[in-house]
């Protein structure tokens, strides 16, 4: 849902209050307030740095406004779906400020609260996204941060632990610390326990206080251990939800184990949320590349008809980091990497690279798309898998530690640190077209990268250029999500001279070198998306079951029959084992190239 706000008279065309019948202005006060479909038109936003405020353009779609208003009668709900507490009454039924016009009516306030506050993904990602967002002027005028933790600590301590991690990345230009002050300014704290109603209950008066009598949007982040959501959510539901606006909650992953502990986390947040008011929080699909994905494919006519098994040999999704645990493996022996890295960002970005043409941009259509995509997957055999595991290796008169020598791992842990897999799609697109997936920790190099590799060309005139190794000749594709963004095509070209002789060149489109404007942080992005009620970017809830369905019988396999993984060095390219997958299939992991 997206909210219209105060600006809402001039952006749709209705009269000021002073030129309406006393009706009228009633009935102006009453839309002010509710939630418009996406599919009745959409904002186009533009965050400006002069203001705090968002300078939206409304655009019309197919319904327009009478359907909007006509759905402004069952728009506002409560956070509860038969769980004890009264839903709101439709606007004309009320009898608070919102239904009949009042000071703060058209004026709605955003309230963010950061459960898990003093965590390090609150200090590190949370709030310097929000930072940004407000200097970029993309959050609303009206907005309060609260972070709420067990911790003990005042709103001064928050806010001199906040400023530590806030920086002035965007335009140095502009004087930063006037903004840091006025964003700090907005943040308070409260202490409490995560499964107590009444320390929530206190939440909720901190938050009126802030709002002020308008209307009350809430959003809760959960920065918090996946045992401790539901109780979290239970207490945020009966005594901090909104009662004239939206609540919404953004849930971090992991989103269970395996099917089982996931389904059971969605049951029991659906006994205090409605699904559109789960946002499930992949911070990979807020990447850049990741959401250029269908801009890539969808508005150039070169690259749909070639998006296929007719002319694409294999697909390869690439995730390798150079650094090991470091002391933090605790977590992450819990889970390894198919857990941590594949069944999540690597299977999301497969679904969207993968999915038919969506019927529209909305975000239930997209997400329609993806789960075709994962419900069309052939069940993993462990003969298409290899996992492995980081050892100690000393280089450059530095020693590495292996995983097992982290303090912090169990004895004797087979849980792996890097794991290949050959995944295949069972339709008529897709059918016999290896999809590679690759993670690993503590490799030779940093990255994130889709490389799609065409199939050889059919009596290539120019293959004696090429000797017997004919990989050298074939296109590929190559979208770098991270680091140094760029989509580059590897072509075959004749180096100039008067002898016929072919190189391989790259048709480079480098973010840095293009673009002048900073790439926004993956959290920023999927943080707006979340204040204004776009999912297209969240994960849903069938979603998530066939993503499970696909990974499930692969880990109670290993770990049932204690596969032991394969070690390799710490910065080394991995596994043998993982060389010997690619072959199978007649391929070869493109980031080991020459190049690299």
């Amino acid at each position: 849902m997206a909210s219209i706000g105060s600006d809402c008279s001039s952006l749709c065309g209705i009269p000021s209050s002073s030129s309406l019948p006393s009706s009228q202005k009633q009935w102006r006060s009453a839309i002010s307030g509710i939630s418009f479909r996406r599919d009745s038109f959409f904002w186009e936003k533009n965050c400006v740095r002069s203001g705090n405020r968002p300078s939206f353009r409304a655009v019309f779609m197919k319904e327009g406004l009478a359907a909007a208003a006509a759905e402004g009668k069952n728009a506002s709900r409560n956070l509860n779906n038969g769980n004890g507490v009264t839903p709101l009454k439709p606007l004309e039924e009320r009898g608070d400020a919102m239904a009949i016009s009042g000071k703060n009516d058209s004026e709605p306030t955003v309230s963010i609260t950061v459960v898990g506050a003093s965590g390090d993904l609150a200090k590190k990602k949370i709030y310097p996204a929000l930072f940004a967002l407000f200097y970029e002027g993309c959050l609303p005028e009206h907005f309060t941060i609260f972070g709420y933790a067990r911790s003990k600590m005042t709103d001064a301590e928050l806010r001199t632990m906040v400023s530590k991690t806030l920086t002035c990345r965007i335009d140095k230009r502009e004087n930063c610390n006037d903004k840091m002050k006025q964003f700090l300014e907005r943040c308070f704290y409260h202490s409490g326990q995560y499964d107590s109603v009444d320390n929530f209950a206190e939440l909720d008066k901190k938050l009126k206080e802030q709002e002020g009598g308008r209307l009350s949007n809430r959003l809760f982040y959960l920065s918090i251990p996946p045992n401790v959501f539901i109780n979290a959510v239970k207490c945020a539901s009966l005594s901090a939800s909104s009662s004239n606006g939206w609540t919404r909650v953004i849930v971090e992953k992991p989103f269970g184990r395996d099917s089982e502990s996931s389904a059971a986390l969605t049951r029991g947040l659906k006994k205090y949320l409605k699904e559109d008011q789960i946002f499930r929080i992949d911070h990979y699909l807020g990447k850049e590349l990741v959401e250029n994905l269908s801009v890539l494919r969808f508005s150039n006519l070169i690259f749909e008809p070639l998006w296929s098994r007719q002319y694409i040999r294999n697909v390869q999704l690439i995730f390798s980091e150079d650094f090991g645990t470091e002391g933090r493996g605790g977590y992450f022996d819990s889970y390894g990497i198919i857990r941590d890295i594949m069944q999540n960002h690597l299977l999301q970005i497969l679904a969207l690279f993968a999915m038919e043409t969506p019927v529209s941009l909305d975000a239930e259509d997209i997400r329609n798309e993806k789960v075709k995509v994962l419900r069309s997957m052939r069940p993993l055999q462990l003969d298409d898998v290899v996992i492995g595991q980081y050892k100690s290796h000393s280089k450059g008169g530095i020693t590495h530690p292996g995983y097992l020598d982290d303090k912090t791992v169990p004895k004797g842990s087979l849980t792996p640190t890097f794991a290949a897999a050959a995944l295949f799609i069972d339709n008529a697109r897709w059918d016999g077209v290896p999809f590679l997936m690759k993670a690993g920790k503590a490799l030779h190099s940093k990255r994130a990268e889709i490389r799609v590799q065409f199939r050889h060309v059919p009596g290539n005139l120019y293959r004696k250029s090429f000797g017997t190794d004919l990989d050298r000749a074939t296109n590929e594709l190559v979208i770098r999500v991270q680091p140094d963004e760029a989509i580059y095509l590897k072509i075959n070209n004749k180096i100039p001279g008067l002898g016929m002789r072919l190189d391989r060149s790259n048709l480079n489109l480098h973010y840095a070198a293009r673009y002048s404007n900073e790439i926004p942080d993956a959290y920023e992005r999927l943080l707006l998306d979340a204040i204004e009620g776009e999912r297209r970017l969240f994960i849903r809830s069938d979603e998530l079951n066939a993503a499970w369905a696909l990974f499930t019988p692969l880990l109670k396999e290993i770990e049932e029959k204690k596969i032991v993984p394969e070690l390799y060095p710490y910065g080394s390219r991995g596994p043998v084992g993982a060389h010997y997958l690619a072959a199978k299939y007649k391929v070869r992991w493109g980031d080991l190239s020459a190049e690299h």
